[in-house]
């Protein structure tokens, strides 16, 4: 029996690049390892000035810090807990830190509410950086504002390191449209020819 080549090549291919993506998959479970051991060491170091800006390398995520809050010029609250693992709302609030500059997000505490009405003035604050969706980077405070509760301080343990299992995918459905290919060739060949 001959076997077609055009299905065969598309198979190979196919195969290839699963194998190939699980072996990605395996080099960035090494990188996210290193980036982990890098972030749980972060909070032992001695605490920095809040950055304002990211001119090179990447933010110092799980740092202790320390900023002036000049003056709040927004508001934001979105989904987070207190320190007693509570779900509900932390409140963020967008700060000027000069005439220039981007400013910075300090998380000033948590509640049960999201519209909870909460008088923050500025001024320095102290806590750790932690990564923010919006603004790639917020400071958490050590306390919290008036008629707030204390944050959630970030955890890298909360940061999960899934790529040996995304690589192990890869390779169970290299294996599996391999196995697949080779079970239609073999009917292909024991169906009768036809007349």
């Amino acid at each position: 029996m001959k076997v077609p080549l055009l299905p065969t090549l598309i198979v190979a291919a196919a195969v290839a690049t699963m194998i190939g993506l699980g072996v990605w998959q395996l080099s960035r479970a090494e990188w996210k390892q290193q980036l982990l051991t890098q972030y749980r060491g972060a909070s032992k170091i001695p605490p920095i000035a809040y950055p304002t800006s990211l001119r090179t390398g990447p933010p110092p995520l799980y740092r202790w810090a320390t900023g002036n809050c000049l003056r709040p010029v927004s508001r934001r609250a979105t989904a987070g807990q207190n320190r007693k693992g509570e779900s509900g709302y932390v409140h963020i609030v967008g700060c000027a830190t000069g005439a220039e500059g981007p400013g910075m997000q300090v998380e000033i505490g948590w509640s049960r509410d999201p519209n909870a009405k909460v008088q923050w003035p500025g001024g320095l604050v102290s806590g750790m950086i932690a990564p923010d969706r919006e603004h790639i980077m917020r400071l958490v405070a050590d306390g919290a504002a008036p008629g707030l509760q204390p944050s959630a301080l970030p955890s890298v343990e909360s940061i999960s390191n899934n790529h040996r299992l995304y690589a192990v995918q890869w390779f169970l459905f290299a294996a599996i449209a391999a196995v697949i290919y080779v079970l239609a060739l073999r009917k292909r060949r024991r169906a009768p020819p036809a007349a």
